[in-house]
This record gives structure tokens, C-alpha cells and sequence, in this order.
């Protein structure tokens, strides 16, 4: 099965777009035909944004319906713990907890809308693949 970690801006754009390759991604897992890998720091991550209401104005999902997405997602997760940290890496310190993450969780890629920071760090890992939503879809198809 395919291990990713999903940034927080694809789980958001799941539930805020109006279907698309995030919201696929997001149903793969949930479908169980990827397995996304959770850490506390990305955890952590998921609930602020999902707890600021005014992102969420004029949103279809209410914050019952995003606590309840979120659960059912964490159901299919792979809690992942971190022990070391490959730090300096890339140049937003905020976003070294996905590269962490993906390497301790030995995922093949992290599928994010900021490939370009992502893409961008110092270190290399070379069966780490940085891939947008689209890209994840095309490269490993899943069920429409």
C-alpha cells in the first residue's frame, strides 16, 4: 500500500473545494488504497486549521463535520513517532515536520499544494517524492 504524508493544505482543500484531486487523495485514504502517516506536530497542524472558524465562513462543513472527517481520518492514519529531526533542511522551519515525518513513517511521498519549499531542502532523500495532488493521482492511480 502506499504510505504519504498529506499536508495540511490538501486535507483542507478536500473539504473546502468542491471535489478534485485533494478531495481524491483524502478519499483513497479513507478507502484504505493509501495510507497517510500522522504525526503530533502535523496533528497539532490539522486541528488549529480546522478549529479557525473564519476559514470555514460560508463553508458547507460545519466544525461537527470537520472534528467528525478528522476522526474517520485519523482511523485510517499510521501514528507516526519522530526521533530525530533532519534539521537545517528547508528554508521554512514550519514545514520540516513533514520531511521528518515521511522519513520516519517511510512514506514514498508528501502530497502538498507547496511543492516548491518542500522540493527545496538542503538534504535529499531519494525515495521521498514531494507531489501535488494531481501529481500523486497520476503517478498512483486510484478508484475515481
Amino acid at each position: 500500500m502506499l504510505t504519504l504524508v498529506l499536508d495540511t493544505n490538501v486535507f483542507v482543500g478536500a473539504l473546502l473545494g468542491k471535489g478534485g484531486a485533494s478531495r481524491r487523495v483524502v478519499r483513497a485514504c479513507l478507502g484504505g488504497e493509501y495510507r497517510a502517516v500522522m504525526g503530533a506536530a502535523l496533528f497539532s497542524e490539522y486541528e488549529d486549521v480546522l478549529s479557525r472558524d473564519t476559514l470555514w465562513e460560508g463553508s458547507l462543513v460545519s466544525r461537527a463535520d470537520r472534528t467528525l472527517i478528522l476522526d474517520g481520518f485519523l482511523s485510517t492514519c499510521r501514528w507516526t513517532e519522530i526521533f530525530f529531526a533532519w534539521r537545517p533542511n528547508l528554508s521554512d522551519e514550519a514545514d520540516n515536520h513533514l520531511v521528518e515525518l515521511a522519513v520516519a513513517g517511510r512514506a514514498s511521498a508528501i502530497v502538498t499544494r507547496n511543492v516548491r519549499d518542500l522540493a527545496g531542502g538542503e538534504l535529499r532523500f531519494p525515495d521521498l517524492s514531494v507531489l501535488t495532488p494531481e501529481q500523486c493521482l497520476e503517478r498512483y492511480p486510484c478508484q475515481p
